[in-house]
């Protein structure tokens, strides 16, 4: 049977009609280059004279994202080319900041109350000065957007594991020097499959010693023993992606047991093919086992899909009940670093779109 909710004022609203883009969330996955508009990387790639690779430009004009499928080492290589294609359009402090700004509006638009973006700041500094100015860069525009649309926004510091481990402890001193001027994280991202979680172990020591919360992608383009990687080796507060965990049910009660959110993005796991449909991603297994989801949208430069549609995929291809999808909503927030007080704030608001 449907569910119904009254309210003596608005009368019945019945699930599914209660607008997603309303929820009140936050966003823990979104990566830095990827959050950036379509239109944006078109401009720009203009202003610099960049001859963007023709998959991007005829996906950005059409709407349409491209034909990814990172499954194999030459899949992956073609999604990184395209990345890095996007990346190396931003090239001035103005680029930043209007990226920032534009992802910030964008999230405020899917009903989010905090953003936590995912950034590797040695990939910007060639073009803006170094290692520290970039970061300082990132971290002002950060500052500036939140003051200006009314986000929570803060930063997450990540290292590349196709990178020396010594990158990565680089990175991570860096991350706890800025750790009282927006950094809030540390992870650690790329290819799953390439490096071993416990060659950046010492790295995850420095930034969980400096406070910050641990985050490094594993089980997407690698299974179950990568997510238990990033628990015994990295001691993950949270895990980039974990869809794969639902393959090992041991796995799944102790993600469950031990609080540990997985940051799951439906659209891109379908892009990357690591499912072949939305339907097949285990977002209900990994619901249903308790395990804390925080819905993200990774790239959706590349994959065409924002914060907000990811929880119409949760309630269109996996029947996620308007209750449901709050409490997505709330695990979401519980995962953040979020001071808590807007912890609670945006818990109440939370309610209140449940209520209505």
């Amino acid at each position: 049977m449907e569910r119904m909710h009254v309210n003596p004022r608005a009368g019945v609203v019945r699930d599914g009609t209660r607008d997603l883009a309303e929820l009140p969330k936050a966003h823990l996955h979104l990566h830095f280059t990827g959050s950036m508009r379509s239109l944006t990387l078109l401009e720009l790639a203009d202003k610099y004279g960049v001859r963007l690779p023709e998959a991007l430009t005829s996906a950005l004009t059409s709407g349409e994202p491209p034909r990814l499928r990172a499954t194999d080492e030459r899949g992956w290589f073609r999604f990184q080319r395209l990345y890095d294609a996007a990346r190396a359009c931003l090239r001035a402090p103005e680029d930043i900041q209007r990226l920032v700004r534009e992802a910030a509006e964008e999230d405020v638009r899917d009903g989010s109350g905090w953003l936590e973006i995912q950034v590797d700041p040695t990939s910007y500094a060639p073009a803006l000065g170094g290692l520290i100015p970039a970061l300082e860069i990132i971290l002002d525009a950060v500052a500036a957007a939140s003051r200006d649309t009314g986000l929570g926004m803060r930063v997450l510091v990540a290292a590349n594991r196709m990178k020396h481990p010594l990158d990565a402890r680089t990175l991570a001193r860096l991350a706890v020097r800025f750790a009282d001027q927006g950094v809030v994280g540390f992870g650690l991202s790329n290819d799953e499959r390439r490096g071993m979680a416990r060659d950046f172990d010492r790295a995850f020591a420095i930034a969980r010693e400096g406070g910050l919360l641990a985050a490094p992608h594993g089980g997407e383009l690698a299974g179950p023993s990568s997510v238990r990687d990033c628990l015994d080796d990295l001691h993950a507060a949270r895990v980039g992606h974990g869809v794969r965990a639902a393959e090992d049910p041991v796995l799944l009660r102790r993600l469950a047991d031990s609080g540990v959110t997985c940051e799951v993005c439906p659209a891109s796991n379908v892009a990357l093919g690591v499912y072949p449909k939305q339907a097949d991603v285990p977002l209900r297994t990994l619901f249903d086992a308790g395990v804390p989801m925080a819905l993200g949208a990774d790239d959706p430069l590349l994959f065409g899909a924002r914060l907000t549609a990811q929880y119409e995929i949760a309630r269109h291809d996996h029947g996620f009940t308007d209750a449901e999808l709050a409490e997505l909503a709330r695990q979401s927030v519980r995962g953040s670093a979020a001071p808590v007080d807007v912890r609670e704030k945006l818990l109440a608001r939370v309610d209140d779109w449940l209520a209505v």
